[in-house]
């Protein structure tokens, strides 16, 4: 089941998408959490789906990469999803012991549970399609004006950039541990949630080792490497903005300006 989990992986193709500079990228994936939280009403949301849908043709990325970023936050969708059932008021069309069920509520799910969604594929989306020293130069670069507050720019998008690189890598990890502790006799799916708990431990305690260990190896790595933070470093590839970047851009104002006509169409 881990290994359906695609958290943080990157996906190598010759797309439009993977072509895009990865501040671009950036920038688009902003528009698009913007656009999606200023959606109000069935047209808006419809086209937030067209919008991310063409994304996930262009790229390429594929419909089990999509599901296994979904898959982690599944409870939590339908936590939410559930809360906003009954716990909207509105015009009562069900009652289920002292919990009301309102026409309002299951609207509110259901636009809920898709913008989760939609945020979910939309974000990671950008991880699939950017390789982490690509995202690493196009976070520093957006974040330059903040080195004139002395802000460590460099560390911060290198902390993040490998954080998301390390996520893989730590699921596999989780799995490959579970999996000795199954060929033991452990049991991680029966008994109460306590019992679940207490056995999770010896997945726990490897897991931790395992990725102070590797963060150790890391630091050796990049130390024998002569690297000292991003004062004075250059870099083998510059980033620059070509006319598709231009493009899509342009795509990306127009996407908030026919959300913002659609909210006012539908007069949400």
């Amino acid at each position: 089941m881990l290994r359906d989990i695609t958290i943080g992986q990157y996906f190598p193709d010759d797309t439009s998408v993977h072509r895009l500079d990865p501040r671009t990228k950036l920038i688009w994936t902003l528009v698009f959490i913007t656009a999606l939280f200023m959606a109000r009403g069935v047209p808006s949301y419809a086209l937030m789906l067209c919008a991310l849908v063409c994304c996930v043709f262009i790229s390429r990325v594929g419909a089990r990469a999509l599901v296994g970023s979904i898959k982690p936050v599944l409870i939590i969708i339908c936590i939410t999803a559930i809360l906003n059932v009954f716990f909207t008021r509105g015009e009562v069309i069900a009652r289920l012991w002292v919990l009301e069920v309102t026409r309002e509520g299951l609207v509110n799910a259901a636009y809920m549970a898709s913008r989760l969604v939609m945020l979910i594929s939309g974000t990671f989306l950008l991880t699939y399609t950017t390789s982490p020293i690509a995202l690493t130069d196009g976070i520093e670069s957006l974040l330059g004006p903040l080195k004139k507050l002395r802000l460590p720019v460099h560390e911060l998008a290198m902390m993040m950039s490998i954080a998301l690189r390390f996520i893989p890598t730590l699921i596999e990890e989780t799995d490959k541990i579970m999996s000795a502790q199954k060929a033991r006799g452990a049991d991680f799916e029966t008994g109460g949630l306590v019992k679940r708990a207490k056995a999770m431990l010896p997945i726990l305690i490897p897991l931790f080792i395992s990725a102070f260990r590797r963060a150790d190896e890391l630091a050796v790595a990049m130390e024998s490497r002569c690297y000292h933070g991003g004062e004075g470093r250059t870099r083998m590839k510059k980033l620059r903005m070509a006319a598709r970047d231009y493009a899509a851009l342009a795509l990306g104002a127009a996407l908030l300006a026919l959300v913002a006509i659609a909210n006012t169409l539908s007069g949400a």
